[in-house]
Order: C-alpha cells, then sequence, then structure tokens
C-alpha cells in the first residue's frame, strides 16, 4: 500500500505542478493589440472641459507597453520556476523507481527499505512546499505588477486632467459596473498614447 501511495503521490504532484504552472503561463501570456485601438476609441478631445469621461481598462493594460514588458518578464521567470520544480520532480521519481526495484528484487533490508521511503515522504513533502511557495510568490508578483501599473495609469491621469478638467474619469471594463457609455467620452486612445510615449521616454534599454 505504502508503495502504491508513494507512485500516486508523485503522478498527483507532477499534475498540479503543470496544471498550476498553465494556469499562470495562461495569465501572463499577453498578445498586444495595437491595430485594434483605433476601432475602440472616437476622435480626440470630443467630450468638452468637465465632461465626465472613461477609459477601456482592458485596452489601456493590453496595449500598454509597459504591461507587456513586465508581463514577459513574469513569464520567464515562471517558465524558470517551472523547469526548477519540473527536475525536482524527474529525481523524486527516480528516487520512487530505485526503491521500487530493490524492494522488488529483494537488494535491501526491510530497515533500509524504511529509511529510504521515510526519505522519499520527505522529498515529498519539500516538493509540495516548493510548489506552494512558488504559487505565493508568483501570485504576489502578478499583485505588484497589476498595482504598478494601475498607479502609472492613475499618475500619467492626475497630469492629464490638468488640461482637460474632467469631473470624473471611470474605467471601463467588459462585465464591470458601467453597463452603458456614450463613445463620444472614450478618451482611451488619447490616454494609451500618452502613457505609452511617457513609458517610451523612461523604459530601459533592453540587451539585444
Amino acid at each position: 500500500m505504502k508503495k502504491a501511495s508513494l507512485v500516486l503521490n508523485i503522478v498527483l504532484i507532477i499534475a498540479v505542478g503543470v496544471l498550476y504552472f498553465l494556469h499562470f503561463n495562461s495569465q501572463h501570456k499577453v498578445t498586444k493589440i495595437d491595430d485594434q485601438v483605433d476601432s475602440l476609441a472616437i476622435e480626440e478631445n470630443a467630450a468638452p472641459n468637465g465632461s465626465i469621461v472613461y477609459v477601456n481598462i482592458d485596452t489601456l493594460l493590453q496595449n500598454y507597453d509597459m504591461y507587456y514588458d513586465l508581463s514577459a518578464d513574469l513569464n520567464s521567470k515562471q517558465k524558470k520556476l517551472e523547469a526548477e520544480l519540473n527536475s525536482k520532480s524527474k529525481s523524486y521519481q527516480q528516487g520512487v523507481s530505485d526503491y521500487q526495484d530493490k524492494v522488488q528484487k529483494g537488494l535491501i533490508t526491510r530497515s533500509t527499505a524504511q529509511q529510504m521511503e521515510q526519505q522519499l515522504m520527505q522529498e515529498q513533502q519539500n516538493l509540495m512546499q516548493l510548489r506552494d511557495n512558488m504559487s505565493q510568490q508568483l501570485a504576489e508578483e502578478q499583485q505588484v505588477m497589476n498595482r504598478q501599473l494601475l498607479n502609472n495609469i492613475m499618475e500619467y491621469l492626475k497630469n492629464y486632467n490638468k488640461t482637460h478638467d474632467y469631473k470624473y474619469i471611470l474605467s471601463n471594463s467588459f462585465g464591470g459596473p458601467l453597463l452603458y457609455s456614450d463613445k463620444a467620452l472614450d478618451i482611451t486612445r488619447e490616454v494609451l498614447r500618452g502613457i505609452n510615449a511617457e513609458y517610451k521616454s523612461t523604459r530601459p534599454e533592453k540587451s539585444k
């Protein structure tokens, strides 16, 4: 029963690990849709000063160069963690196979078998702890990234509104609380152009 339990546990660990990384991978892979922006916004400065306007936050984030760069960095880090977990999982699986082979062939004593089993159980716990730590690390970095992006957008809008004097700048997204809005109040394209220009001026040069 213990041997069967070890085999099932390694299968579960690998399966959960793969599902976990696929989940994060689907969140971090970003496709830029710059060509669609013009069709999602109207002519600039259509809303007069003092209006209540809005931006499509989904469009802003998906076309914000900073979002694309940070997401690519996070995806790269996720792949490194995935490789580390897979390597340790394979090492554990080899240990399980070696243990089973020696027990079946009667090459080790019962005492040695118990020691090997305890060691494998400890390795299993270490793998689960590693998986949980990686999950927490990626979740925290995702949260920090989102806050950084939103903070940059909000800081930009503060300066932007000094010359427009809008009463409110709302955030609109699919399924959000803003169920209907006049397209004449959509300033997404203008804001997107501004935040990308601002980011370009401070964007770190990437080594080729």
